[in-house]
């Protein structure tokens, strides 16, 4: 089998979809984007796919080491999350072409289905507490939500004070065993992040993500010995080489890499394996699209450590189009009790709607984040 074709295709609300198609008719898709950087990515596939032309889909840990390691300078997100839409298609073709799910092929299953988590309350958080009550009645055990607005270095404790009224709101709302993530977004800096972290920790948080910028993480240990919340990180790091250091530190209980940003589901994997060695958890990330959904549940089937998985339907951002928007059958995606079945199709077990995803290219997007901007005029962390 030989690839022949690679096609990128800019799809609402603020996706890319890539296919690889081969000259025995099997295609594979995967999800290479960076949020606010698509097309920036769609072109680095280009350029990738000049190795990838006439080669066998096959040799997946091979073309992952070239597509890494042969262009010298290497790493970062748009490099590794292009590299990661091309990585997921490839296992796509494989299972496709042996008539397996990629978690056969990456060992088996470990687990049938995963809780999932929903996200509450938009860029800025409100009415957060009405909007886990609606989650709860669909059946989501756990949400997730920006802590704050944006925060200056020194800020109003007035802020922080907004910030736990909305956590107890949903803890008295949904009562004491629904999970509640908090997300800091990197909004928060360290002077007032060890604040807010410990004042947020008698409501038995899920977790906190991203205290801090990831840049900052020797701000972690101080972070973690204000409070005993599980602090999640991993967005923002895109190999295995980027985790080391966060692993090798000791301050986080969980690993978020994303199979779209952090080299697909060769390296995500690895990741993966590497944080269980050192007794922490996976949530992997994903508030995209359904390729990307599609290949995260691959490896939470696989990865001992995950135990929840981020999901995008009904998230703030996608307005539009949602996540079952591009697939034949949506219901390969079966929520039940808060839980999501790891899909049992061939390859990454999704069927893409082909027809739909061109006709939504032809419209494509230039989806950009906010730029915030504090009360002084200095810019704001989004």
């Amino acid at each position: 089998m030989k690839i022949t074709a690679i096609e990128t295709f800019i799809v609402p609300p603020r996706w890319c979809f890539v296919k690889i198609s081969t000259d025995e008719g099997i295609s594979g898709w995967g999800e290479p984007v960076l949020e606010g950087r698509a097309a920036t990515v769609a072109a680095c596939v280009e350029e990738l796919s000049d190795y990838l032309i006439g080669k066998d889909p096959g040799h997946i840990q091979d073309h992952w080491t070239v597509m890494y390691r042969g262009g010298f300078y290497r790493g970062g997100g748009i490099h590794m999350s292009a590299i990661a839409g091309i990585d997921q298609a490839l296992w796509d073709i494989k299972g496709k072409a042996l008539g397996v799910p990629v978690h056969a092929l990456l060992g088996g299953q470990q687990r049938d289905r995963i809780r999932v988590y929903s996200w509450i309350g938009g860029d800025r958080p409100g009415d957060t507490a009405n909007m886990a009550r609606e989650c709860g009645a669909r059946g989501f055990t756990a949400v997730k939500m920006n802590a704050t607005e944006e925060l200056q270095f020194i800020d109003s404790h007035a802020k922080i004070d907004a910030v736990l009224a909305r956590v107890q709101a949903i803890r008295e709302a949904m009562g004491p065993d629904f999970g509640i993530g908090i997300d800091f977004h990197g909004r928060v800096h360290r002077p007032m992040a060890k604040q807010l972290a410990k004042e947020l920790e008698p409501f038995n948080l899920m977790f906190i993500e991203e205290p801090v910028l990831s840049e900052h993480a020797e701000a972690l240990r101080e972070i973690s010995n204000h409070c005993a919340t599980p602090i999640a990180l991993g967005e923002r790091l895109y190999s295995r080489w980027d985790f080391k250091a966060i692993l090798q530190g000791g301050y986080v209980d969980i690993v978020q890499p994303d199979p779209s940003h952090s080299g697909g589901i060769t390296e995500t994997f690895k990741i993966a394996a590497m944080a269980e060695a050192h007794d922490v958890a996976l949530a992997l990330h994903c508030p995209l699209g359904p390729i990307a959904l599609a290949a995260n549940l691959q490896l939470d089937a696989v990865c001992y450590n995950a135990f929840i998985q981020e999901q995008s339907l009904g998230i703030h951002y996608n307005q539009g189009s949602d996540l079952l928007d591009y697939l034949i059958d949506p219901n390969v995606f079966d929520y039940q009790d808060g839980f999501v079945a790891i899909p049992q199709g061939p390859g990454l077990g999704i069927e893409v709607n082909e027809e739909k995803v061109r006709q939504a290219a032809a419209e494509g997007h230039r989806w950009r984040n906010p730029v915030w901007r504090h009360a002084d005029g200095s810019f704001a962390e989004w």
